[in-house]
């Protein structure tokens, strides 16, 4: 009973330890390693393009379809832009691109750093007095940091783009009018917190799945199971952070004297 309860939080205080000596080790990327910075914000952002473009898309054409559907039956089809264009802004796109990016670059940060733990690359830095945290995963959590704000507005664009084509195809509405019903209930104070706390999920697919990848034993098997928990981890990091950040922003916001923006 001992270890069931003492190594699940050894484990916690471990990875709240890597975690924050990330995070010191961000600035520093910033400015002493932006190269590797673009190179990898260039593998985390522009490859992620198609995925992310496609997938709003789909999400904007199939909401519009169910929820007109649902909404026609009760004849307030006319407010569908108004809730859909909240829905996704607020929620469905932040969350969207973090599970997207959880998915694409967890995977692939997980295998790289397991196969340079294979290769004993990361011994070999370490043997040479370079620290791993600030060379290899410093650069990749920052790259992800700054994607994922931006990959959160295609997604976004992507979706009400799919729901508008959705609307001049089956629906009643003008563009413009539909533009105009969009803008009803979003207010800055909701998009913009919205859009930014998803650098947090970029912070924690980042610094996640290089854990995994850092830790993975020297195998190939090794860093093809690294690879599958780095998704699996990342994915339920973007949803802790996403639960936390729910209460907590609109105080944040309250607090910033922004809540009526």
């Amino acid at each position: 009973m001992g270890t069931f309860i003492i190594d699940p939080i050894a484990r916690a205080g471990r990875s709240l330890a890597f975690a924050w000596r990330v995070l010191l080790a961000l600035p520093a990327a910033a400015f002493g390693r932006a190269g590797e910075v673009a190179r990898q914000f260039e593998r985390v952002a522009v490859m992620s393009l198609p995925i992310v473009a496609g997938a709003g898309l789909s999400i904007g054409l199939v909401t519009w379809f169910q929820a007109h559907r649902l909404l026609a039956a009760h004849g307030a089809e006319a407010a569908l832009p108004s809730f859909l264009s909240v829905a996704v802004v607020v929620e469905l796109g932040p969350l969207l691109a973090g599970v997207l990016a959880a998915g694409r670059v967890g995977a692939g940060l997980a295998a790289e750093l397991g196969v340079m733990n294979l290769n004993e690359e990361i011994d070999a830095r370490v043997a040479l007095g370079s620290d791993p945290i600030a060379g290899l995963v410093a650069p990749r959590t920052l790259a992800c940091v700054l994607a994922l704000p931006l990959l959160t507005v295609l997604v976004d664009a992507s979706a009400l783009v799919g729901a508008l084509a959705a609307e001049a195809a089956a629906g009643k509405l003008s563009p413009e009018l539909f533009w105009r019903q969009s803008l009803v209930f979003l207010r800055l104070s909701d998009v913009v917190p919205a859009t930014l706390k998803t650098a947090a999920f970029g912070l924690a697919v980042g610094v996640v799945a290089c854990r995994v990848g850092l830790e993975s034993e020297r195998s190939a098997e090794a860093v093809g199971r690294a690879a599958t928990r780095g998704v699996v981890a990342s994915t339920l990091a973007v949803f802790a952070v996403n639960t936390a950040l729910a209460p907590a922003l609109p105080r944040i916001m309250a607090a910033l004297g922004l809540a009526g923006a």
